[in-house]
């Protein structure tokens, strides 16, 4: 959280403190310099806090921790206890990430993904503090002034995550509510990379919301209209990229939960021209394919070998097939033929040619030709039925489908084609039938099978089914956590392919090099650090590297990022020629530190 009552500076020693002109009450106020009984009595003089704080002076942070943490289970739901970790924020900064970094694994689906989509859903009813920045569709004009009315200066900020909440998670549109899930995404940045969070700037981009439980709620905070497209979107999006580049001209631009009409066009129309990253696009594509490159070479077979299906052909599904079919090529697969391996299912059912009209721009190169399906059997049976209010523009082109014969449903597909790999991000629990599973394993000895909606309840299939209709044959990972399972004396640890293993590394890495922008072998050398940190390929290992160790991984994809672009000559900054050194100076840990009075 920035303060503008606190300046941030490095002694000559390089130990960070903070100088500031506040006192008394202004000084326990502010959640960047707010330490509690943790303050010196040397800083209570100095800052005039005698009085105002119990006379006990705690050297450590243990018995803050230690309150802090009764407080925290003494919550009755996971919904009170997201709220009374962010209230903690609010009070004080350092203990909040503390806490947090000391219970990553139990607090980190609380403060994060997935209850941070109840929290969204309820917004309107248990917000408390305004954090960040809101951006109104409805004062376009206004874009420069409102983001700079976040008071930092030039060189303040690292990091800005926007949303403008069209397909949040997998619980579709929350409009203004959608700030949250930018606030929780710099959380993570801090928490599993170490990004400073008084260096970075949560921002709702509000361009209205078509769910109209919102538009019809009295207590709703944002922009009561229909969703804007077009052109004057358009200049929404311009609008807060000019001002960003102005006032924080160094920072990385991270997209988070856009529409899959508008994420990809965003980040095509900015990428080349400043550091610039959409996580559901680049990150899921990345954190998927490094959970790939441990799994093909376990399978026994290559990469020109496989056979992929991907269930869920939006921005994240895409974003995953062409980090597969770009690894493909790397393999020495002509580029014609990776695309040819890899089938998309959605609404529609197969994603043919026909379709190409009602289709997205980055579907089309995986649509298959006519000849190629005209003798596969259809139906009219609708499955996926409970995600068609979501996406309108796929729903139409399912009824399209159905209208002019019937659709490819996904059993069809597995049946004909065959795969290797099975990929879900569709949103739509127990897709993955045992029957789907079981036919994909009559035809490899090992399927990957990656069911990755989140949250939980959302799964195509449990990895506990998953291992058994296989008879624990299957490379199992999954969007949210699970337990281990155990089959037939062998315990199975399943892989989380959670982007939090990759994005936070990625985010820091672009900003210790100052890239002039996120190229895509930077994505790639990420993925590939994420990999390599995987446990040894022994029986019922899992793929990926446990998000417990994520400061870990989180340096190891920061370094490598840096020689990346450092070879690339995208690199900035000065003082790079140890990686390693650069990004252990720039990493921020939850310490109180000096406060001196000015």
């Amino acid at each position: 959280m920035f303060s503008r009552q606190a300046q941030s500076i490095r002694d000559a020693s390089g130990r960070r403190r903070f100088t500031t002109p506040a006192r008394g009450y202004q000084v326990l106020r502010d959640p960047a310099l707010n330490k509690g009984t943790s303050f010196s009595q040397q800083e209570r003089d100095a800052l005039e806090l005698n009085g105002l704080l119990p006379p006990v002076i705690t050297p450590t942070m243990e018995p803050q921790l230690t309150r802090s943490y009764a407080g925290y289970l003494a919550q009755p739901t996971d919904l009170a206890k997201h709220i009374f970790m962010w209230g903690l924020h609010d009070n004080n900064v350092t203990l909040f990430y503390a806490l947090l970094q000391r219970h990553l694994m139990e607090m980190l689906p609380v403060v994060y993904d997935p209850v941070v989509g109840e929290a969204i859903k309820n917004y309107s009813e248990v917000m408390t503090r305004p954090r960040g920045v809101y951006l109104s569709i409805d004062a376009i004009d206004q874009v420069h002034e409102r983001l700079a009315a976040f008071g930092a200066a030039a060189d303040d900020i690292d990091l800005l995550v926007a949303s403008d909440a069209e397909e949040i998670l997998g619980i579709g549109d929350w409009g203004s509510n959608g700030i949250d899930i930018s606030i929780g995404k710099l959380a993570v940045y801090t928490a599993a990379a170490g990004i400073d969070p008084h260096r970075v700037v949560p921002v709702i981009l509000d361009a209205g919301t078509n769910n109209e439980v919102l538009i019809n709620d009295p207590l709703y905070v944002g922009v009561r209209r229909g969703r804007v497209r077009g052109a004057e979107y358009d200049d929404f999006i311009d609008a807060y990229v000019t001002a960003a580049r102005q006032l924080f001209p160094k920072a990385l631009l991270h997209w988070e939960d856009f529409g899959s009409t508008n994420a990809r066009r965003i980040l095509g129309r900015y990428r080349d021209k400043l550091p610039t990253f959409n996580d559901d696009q680049q990150g899921t594509g990345a954190i998927v394919l490094a959970g790939l490159l441990n799994a093909v070479p376990r399978s026994g077979s290559t990469w020109a070998q496989q056979r992929v299906v991907i269930v869920g052909a939006g921005t994240a599904g895409c974003g995953i097939a062409d980090q597969i079919r770009d690894q493909m090529v790397r393999d020495g697969v002509p580029q014609d033929e990776a695309t040819a391996r890899i089938w998309l299912v959605d609404l529609p059912g197969l994603l043919t040619q026909s379709m190409s009209e009602g289709m997205l721009d980055f579907q089309r190169p995986y649509a298959r030709p006519e000849d190629e399906v005209k003798d596969l059997p259809r139906t009219t049976a609708a499955p996926l039925a409970a995600a068609l209010t979501r996406w309108p523009a796929m729903a139409a082109l399912r009824q399209q489908a159905i209208d002019a014969g019937g659709i490819i449903d996904l059993a069809t597909v597995v049946s004909a084609v065959k795969p290797t790999i099975l990929i879900g991000t569709s949103t739509t629990p127990g897709l993955f039938t045992e029957d789907i599973v079981k036919e994909m394993a009559a035809n490899t000895h090992h399927p990957i099978i990656f069911p990755l909606s989140n949250p939980t309840e959302l799964h195509e299939a449990t990895p506990g089914h998953l291992i058994e209709w296989t008879d624990g044959k299957a490379l199992v990972a999954t969007g949210a956590p699970f337990d281990p399972i155990t089959h037939k004396g062998v315990t199975h640890t399943i892989a989380q392919a959670n982007n939090a293993a990759l994005y936070p590394g990625l985010g820091l890495g672009t900003i210790v090099a100052r890239a002039s922008r996120v190229s895509d072998e930077m994505i790639h050398a990420a993925a590939e650090s994420v990999a390599g940190q995987a446990p040894p390929p022994t029986l019922g290992a899992p793929l990926l590297p446990s998000n417990k160790d994520l400061r870990s991984t989180s340096s190891i994809v920061a370094v490598g990022l840096v020689q990346i672009a450092k070879s690339e000559g995208i690199a900035q900054a000065d003082d790079l020629d140890d990686p390693v050194e650069a990004v252990r100076r720039s990493v921020w840990w939850p310490e109180y530190v000096p406060v001196d009075a000015v």
